[in-house]
């Protein structure tokens, strides 16, 4: 039996409502615009899972690095092979906490009591994410570790081998769910190909999404390159994403689609 996209599951009817652009196939919908807009207009719980990988903004320790584009933070490609760069990097912390704060609030209203929550981070931000997750009324319920085995190597210094993945859920969470011992450290490297400046890998996003009861739907609000969308889908979940910059829309709806249609895993 083919699944439909779920657009009309997360929307439902509703008056004089427009359904924005999006992308879709068997099980999955990427859509294309503001994730604070879309996810307040969505029904209330609709997801099995919250996992994202939304825009850090760090890279940076004063007003002017910070401010820097993301291919200047987190790229050292050269500008004419430069990938687009994306929206949302720019705030300072305080603004940054607030609107993590903003969109949780909404991923808490539409999730299911017990749903699994993780967001990506690096040690910059890790602890406004942390509070941005509390002050949005979910658990939260440890950190994961992202070992990304390369990186460059800092004369004595530690090197920044690792980002972080914290995680939570909706109110209790009990054990009989149908989830098994996960661990605690992934080790992969960064993927060889990008399309999106900060992309994470397929292998370590499919690692991931296995938090969620299987079958269930994975809300990501930061879709980005689709790697959690592919991911899901290759586990076996049905699964949402927004993406507000229009290149990464385009980029990230293509390399599902194309992927799945392909029957890759990569």
């Amino acid at each position: 039996m083919t699944k439909t996209p779920e657009t009309n599951i997360v929307f439902g009817p509703q008056p004089k409502f427009e359904m924005p652009e999006h992308t879709g196939g068997d099980g999955w919908t990427i859509l294309y615009g503001d994730c604070l807009r879309l996810m307040r207009q969505m029904q209330d719980g609709v997801f099995d899972a919250v996992i994202t990988d939304p825009p850090y903004a760090s890279g940076g320790s004063t007003p002017a690095e910070k401010t820097r584009s993301t291919n200047q933070k987190y790229s050292s490609m050269s500008p004419d092979k430069a990938l687009p760069d994306f929206a949302g990097d720019q705030m300072d912390q305080r603004s940054w906490t607030n609107f993590m704060t903003d969109w949780l609030n909404e991923a808490y209203r539409l999730c299911k009591p017990g749903a699994p929550i993780c967001l990506f981070i690096d040690w910059r931000q890790l602890p406004s994410m942390t509070d941005a997750l509390q002050r949005s009324g979910w658990i939260w319920r440890g950190i994961a570790v992202w070992d990304k085995a390369t990186c460059r190597p800092q004369k004595g210094r530690f090197r920044q081998q690792a980002e972080f993945i914290v995680w939570g859920s909706k109110e209790a969470m009990p054990l009989q769910r149908n989830v098994g011992c996960l661990p605690g450290v992934f080790r992969h490297t960064n993927p060889a190909n990008r399309i999106h400046v900060t992309e994470k890998s397929l292998p370590l996003m499919r690692d991931i999404v296995q938090i969620c009861e299987p079958g269930g739907r994975i809300l990501d609000p930061f879709a980005g390159a689709g790697t959690t969308i592919l991911a899901a889908v290759r586990e076996g979940y049905e699964a949402v994403g927004i993406e507000k910059t229009a290149a990464y829309y385009k980029l990230g709806s293509d390399r599902v689609k194309f992927a799945l249609e392909a029957g890759k895993i990569s």
